[in-house]
């Protein structure tokens, strides 16, 4: 396969990529986010007396990762030669996820510290009137991951619909995107783990439970379109 250039990239492979006198994979980079995140969460919580956090963050530090790795299975079917040049340029060069992603952290800090559902600002009760500012850190830091990731799956779900409505593909090429579809889908379900551990706030849990459905309702027409719309 050939080497992706950039613009046909997410993000954050750009990122590694870019990075000088670093030659990893990126599936290491996955494997290092996972065990840094991890270390962090549970060196912090062990500092703070804050056993309580242990589980739900390491919940969203898995489903971060896990988020990474179907980004990279979302791309590599989605790179493929023979899958339109516009499809591509509008998946990885608009970088229209980075615009979505903004916007949920931007809510998500909103209700941390601010809305007010009845019970005070989520912050407080998490981590008391006084939170530590190391662990509030990393609780951003998770947080910008797993709204990037979510801000990635919605842009690739619209994506696939409006490709799979406009062209026609022969069965080679309509298979290898319904492996990206699939994998998409498979992105929106994994972030239902995240479901138990927010069942107290409704605001997040709707937000969540929102995005899935959607993500499945859009994926799922357009492997339909897909297999409606196949030549040959």
């Amino acid at each position: 396969m050939r080497r992706p250039e950039y613009g046909e990239t997410w993000a954050y492979e750009s990122i590694i990529g870019a990075l000088p006198g670093v030659n990893i994979s990126r599936r290491a980079a996955i494997a290092i986010q996972l065990i840094v995140f991890e270390v962090a969460l549970l060196g912090l919580a062990w500092y703070y007396a804050l056993p309580d956090i242990i589980v739900p963050g390491t919940a969203a530090v898995a489903v971060a990762a896990a988020g990474s790795s179907e980004m990279l299975r979302i791309s590599g079917a989605a790179r493929a030669p023979e899958t339109p040049e516009a499809y591509r340029r509008l998946l990885f060069g608009s970088s229209v996820e980075v615009v979505l992603s903004v916007l949920a952290f931007i809510a998500f800090v909103t209700h941390l510290f601010v809305f007010d559902p009845g019970g005070g600002p989520l912050v407080e009760r998490l981590f008391g009137t006084r939170p530590p500012t190391l662990v509030v850190y990393l609780t951003l830091l998770v947080m910008w991951d797993l709204c990037y990731r979510l801000g990635t799956g919605w842009w690739a779900a619209i994506v696939a619909l409006w490709r799979s409505a406009t062209y026609r593909f022969d069965p080679e090429t309509a298979a290898t995107l319904r492996r990206a579809d699939r994998e998409t889908l498979l992105f929106g379900i994994i972030q239902l783990v995240l479901v138990p551990f927010i069942l107290d706030f409704p605001v997040l849990l709707a937000a969540l439970i929102g995005h899935v459905t959607a993500v499945f309702v859009v994926t799922t027409t357009s492997l339909a379109l897909l297999r409606w719309r196949e030549t040959g």
